[in-house]
């Protein structure tokens, strides 16, 4: 593999922890620098990682031992500095969602293509083996030929837990554009890409209360529906229904199934990387757990980038700019469809991603490339 591959983050927020857990001490993987608005914060985090240095996102961008920048800003600010990478250069992973518009993420993958660098972004949960166990179960024809899945988010909101919850009920969130990026990815890795989709929107109230943190019993803003309903017509034929919701207290329905002529599958919640896949299938008189079948074992977030430095001409990332820029179009239709009232045909075509044959975590850790 030669040297390890050379990546610059560019924000530090409470999801960068996770990823520097990843990341950090990967052998393929070299975290050279850092940068966030608040040099403090860079400065404390670079110091934990050797070699790192902290600096201002311009100097890191233009930085030339930079081979790919890790952008883990506010989704407001996934665009810009997704742009600003490809213009230097550089390939870009970025966090969910692509962008918080349809035209800003076409135009990341457009310029992108025309500079010939990669583009990634998250989830990369639908990568582990609770997602890939699943999808191989229904590759296997254990539930026959797929007809319809479910998917269900219901939450009371994050500002019960986030100190500053703000961007959630801002232009660019909701709980579509924040949660759905799981459910919509899951949905195409198991039942292929969507051709149409129909939605409807509501908003419970017009504030809410921060719950945690030195803010706690602060009045914001809600500028977002916070409940979306809706139905992708994939271009198998199989109908998913999406249920997203800030407006829920707690649900009994499985996070994801997938019905099929002879089986019934219940898909573990594709926020986490395993879970138990579960299987009904016609005579059955109970459910059974399926072992694990396929994906990244004990994966990780970061390990789409692995996944992007390890792809080539033969395999594209698994965690793509692809994938996600026809999950953003499904997600902001969805929107669309439930603020005009109609049904919206997609204008992105996809090619459903690489299955990911069972990966030991010993190997997907290794200093060699897997999973190909």
């Amino acid at each position: 593999m030669g040297d390890p591959h050379r990546v610059g983050i560019v924000g530090l927020g409470v999801i960068s922890g996770v990823y520097l857990d990843t990341l950090a001490d990967h052998p393929e993987v070299s975290i050279v620098a850092v940068a966030d608005l608040d040099a403090a914060r860079s400065a404390e985090v670079a110091a934990t990682i050797p070699g790192a240095e902290a600096m201002t996102v311009e100097r890191l961008l233009a930085r030339p031992d930079v081979q790919t920048v890790l952008n883990l800003t506010i989704p407001a600010a996934h665009a810009d500095i997704s742009l600003g990478t490809i213009e230097a250069g550089k390939n870009v992973y970025v966090e969910k969602p692509l962008a918080v518009t349809f035209p800003d993420g076409r135009s990341t993958i457009e310029r992108a293509a025309s500079a010939g660098v990669r583009v990634g972004c998250a989830p990369d949960t639908v990568l582990g083996t609770g997602t890939q166990t699943a999808r191989a179960a229904i590759d296997a024809g254990l539930i026959g030929r797929p007809m319809s899945a479910s998917a269900v988010m219901v939450t009371p909101g994050h500002e019960r837990w986030h100190p500053n919850p703000d961007f959630y009920y801002a232009p660019g969130g909701g709980p579509m554009l924040d949660m759905g990026p799981y459910y919509v990815s899951a949905l195409i890795h198991l039942l292929g890409p969507v051709r149409a989709v129909t939605g409807a929107a509501s908003r419970l109230r017009a504030e809410r209360v921060i719950g945690s943190g030195p803010r706690a019993g602060q009045r914001i803003p809600v500028g977002v529906d916070t409940h979306l309903t809706g139905v992708l017509e994939h271009v198998n034929g199989a109908l998913s229904t999406i249920t997203t919701s800030f407006d829920g207290v707690q649900t009994t329905a499985a996070p994801i199934e997938v019905h099929g002529e002879a089986g019934t599958l219940a898909v573990p919640d594709p926020n986490y990387f395993d879970g138990e896949v579960r299987l009904f299938a016609l005579g059955d008189t109970e459910w059974r757990a399926l072992e694990p079948r396929a994906g990244y074992a004990d994966g990780s977030r970061g390990i789409g980038l692995i996944d992007l430095v390890r792809a080539d001409d033969q395999r594209p990332p698994r965690a793509g700019g692809d994938v996600a820029l026809h999950v953003l179009e499904t997600m902001t239709s969805l929107q669309r469809s439930a603020a005009e009232g109609q049904r919206i045909e997609l204008t992105t075509a996809l090619e459903r991603p690489a299955a990911v044959p069972l990966t030991p975590v010993e190997q997907w850790k290794a200093h060699h490339a897997y999973g190909h």
